[in-house]
């Protein structure tokens, strides 16, 4: 049996690795998550650590698999009974990874993603050194923001503040082990495995230049 909260890894590749905790960040639209369950539904003794939530859950989501959607009182509770590894406030909802899940797969010798912010993933580090992380980029912002009006889950309102806000999520990718830029998905999907499995950096991030994302446009948002 699968710890709660972790999402069982379909077991078709062996890793051939010891257990590892991967944090994978990115900004909102990047496909860290995607990239993430891609991953474990295709290597074995690998899981997405399944996050706690406040915000309400969006249509085709389910509860247990995609976020424990939770109240603001249950989730405030949590964090006064230290059950979380990390939690932060995003998007004036409130997420954080539980840690007792966590700590029995890698104890079982299941390696686990954490599909988590830049501020979470520093609170991981903190008291996880030995976790790996890797930050996720898109290839512009331009791409990104079509990304997000192609999903349909946000408003332009929302779809807005989330590119502004791109641009300070990108300036934190110095605090990562590894750089990944999302251009095509199988690639950047065997970049992440090689992280897992070797340690390997992703080839896509050689030569990243932060400078291309963080030109603003008229408007108010940011050009990539």
């Amino acid at each position: 049996m699968f710890p709660i909260g972790i999402v069982a890894a379909v077991n078709l590749v062996m890793t051939g690795s010891p257990a590892r905790l991967v944090i994978v960040s990115a900004p909102s639209g990047a496909g860290k998550t995607s990239l993430a369950r891609a991953l474990a539904e295709s290597t074995a003794d690998v899981g997405v650590s399944v996050s706690h939530t406040t915000r309400p859950a969006r249509d085709g989501e389910r509860d247990g698999m995609d976020y424990f959607f939770v109240s603001r009182a249950v989730f405030e509770r949590m964090i006064r009974a230290g059950e979380f590894l990390e939690h932060a406030h995003v998007f004036d909802h409130l997420y954080g990874t539980a840690r007792t899940p966590v700590e029995a797969a890698l104890a079982a010798g299941q390696s686990i993603l954490l599909d988590i912010d830049w501020q979470g993933a520093r609170k991981v580090r903190a008291v996880m050194p030995e976790a790996l992380s890797v930050f996720i980029l898109p290839p512009s912002l331009d791409d990104l923001e079509q990304r997000l009006v192609d999903r349909g889950q946000d408003t332009s309102e929302v779809i807005r503040r989330r590119m502004l806000d791109a641009a300070s999520e990108i300036g934190h990718y110095p605090e990562f082990d590894y750089v990944l830029v999302n251009q095509d998905f199988r690639t950047a999907l065997e970049e992440l495995r090689g992280v897992l499995q070797a340690g390997r950096a992703p080839r896509s991030g050689e030569g990243f230049d932060p400078a291309v994302f963080l030109r603003p446009k008229k408007n108010g948002t940011l050009e990539g």
